[in-house]
């Protein structure tokens, strides 16, 4: 079978369908990447057939505010909006015309494709190809039952709070996300493909494709009332890593001090992460005096300047840390939402205090709350006392661990890129001819 995926030049995006990508090379299928020119060595190393974007352009988590100079400027719904329609939706004919293009020159059976490209109902109506949605983020279709997008709302507990998350989902719906539904829709009109008026622009994927690999175990979920057959929650996707290979510089013993009664680990991130006051130095003059080791994976910004700032001999600052690993020995996450390292540290058992907004990290961090495994803060830019505080308590009530524990119980239960490979396998045989 041949298989093609397709992914944004965003790590959070592209990383967690890499191991999946490599189940299914080898067990034999013939796999090949559409994706931007910034992983073309990740996957030549990997023996990957790498075709780059060619009209679409690469949003990258570094280059989004050279980009797009007045998008530093936003925050809250117009940030959210701004992101919905110059990041996402203007690029769906630019990335379908390349795919198409690709197509001609080296045909596939499938097609999988990151849930942030919205390319699925123009490659399946139009090309005929089966298409697997893989979703690296929370699910994000619609129901009932489930808060609107980017709020950070739990479940409504009652009619008072439903009367006000239903009056979030219009506003969803009818400003934040009208630019970049309009522009979806145009694109669809150029091709004569009409979208349906009813759902939101975040359910095309989800009605448009054959099958959806969903990351995270359903626990992770809001409940739902309508449930969708297609949508197969596979655990914890991580990074390929080729047997014996380390990361340099993110390994999880090499001079670290083990001598402490607690270990916490700090990040904030790939993406926002270059204003380290929002979090990353808040949480280190919460804890710095703690009686725990302390480790900071900056993401490669301002390492140098933080191990000056903060020289106490627990507190240990990287570029980048080896979390799969560090993780074995961790009691505490302080982190601002990302799901990717959610769910990792869900994944050992670690329980977490998040704090984020921006990028969806609300509704990551608010089905954190519900399910008990962490202290959710709820703001951008936490107070020290109040992350010294939630740490605290998650040091000091065992059944924050017990609770995070339990979940890791239900990644442990499959190989998850083995159940992802499975999913892509089975829509591929319903591939006509």
């Amino acid at each position: 079978m041949k298989i093609l995926f397709a992914s944004q030049a965003i790590d959070g995006h592209f990383n967690p369908m890499t191991g999946v990508a490599m189940r299914l090379k080898d067990r034999g299928h013939e796999v090949a990447w559409y994706t931007g020119p910034v992983y073309a060595d990740r996957l030549g190393g990997m023996g990957i057939q790498h075709f780059p974007f060619r009209r679409a352009t690469e949003h990258r988590a570094d280059n989004l505010n050279e980009l797009y100079p007045e998008r530093a400027k936003l925050k809250g719904p117009r940030a959210i909006g701004f992101d919905g329609e110059k990041i996402f939706a203007s690029n769906v004919s630019h990335f379908f015309e390349d795919i198409r293009e690709v197509a001609q020159q080296d045909p596939f059976d499938v097609l999988v494709a990151d849930s942030s490209m919205f390319i699925h109902r123009l490659v399946s109506h139009l090309m005929g190809t089966t298409v697997v949605n893989f979703v690296a983020i929370p699910n994000m279709e619609s129901d009932p039952q489930v808060p609107p997008l980017f709020f950070g709302f739990r479940p409504p507990r009652n009619p008072m709070e439903k009367a006000i998350q239903g009056l979030a989902g219009l506003l969803s719906d009818k400003v934040i996300l009208r630019p970049a539904s309009q522009s979806y829709r145009r694109q669809h009109t150029a091709y004569g493909q009409a979208v349906p008026r009813e759902g939101r622009l975040t359910d095309e994927p989800y009605r448009c494709s054959d099958a959806i690999i969903q990351t995270g175990p359903e626990s992770l979920d809001f409940p739902r009332r309508r449930v969708n057959p297609k949508v197969h929650y596979v655990g914890a996707l991580l990074p390929y890593r080729s047997a014996g290979q380390s990361v340099a510089g993110r390994g999880a013993g090499d001079g670290l001090p083990r001598n402490y009664p607690a270990t916490l680990v700090i990040t904030q991130g790939t993406v926002d992460n270059l204003d380290q006051d929002k979090l990353i130095v808040p949480a280190l003059e919460a804890v710095k005096d703690m009686d725990a080791l302390v480790i900071v994976a900056t993401g490669g910004h301002g390492t140098e300047a933080l191990t000056a700032r903060f020289a106490q001999p627990n507190v240990v600052v990287r570029d980048y840390v080896d979390f799969a690993e560090v993780f074995d020995f961790t009691d505490c996450f302080i982190t601002n939402g990302g799901f990717g390292g959610v769910q990792l540290s869900l994944s050992k058992g670690v329980p977490l205090v998040v704090s984020g907004i921006n990028e969806g990290k609300s509704d990551v961090n608010a089905r954190v709350e519900y399910a008990g495994v962490g202290i959710n803060l709820r703001t951008e830019s936490p107070k020290p006392a109040d992350i010294a505080a939630a740490v605290g308590k998650i040091l000091a009530d065992p059944g924050w661990k017990s609770r995070a524990r339990k979940m890791q119980e239900q990644f442990e239960g499959e190989d998850p890129a083995e159940v992802a490979a499975a999913v892509v396998e089975d829509a591929g045989r319903r591939t006509p001819g």
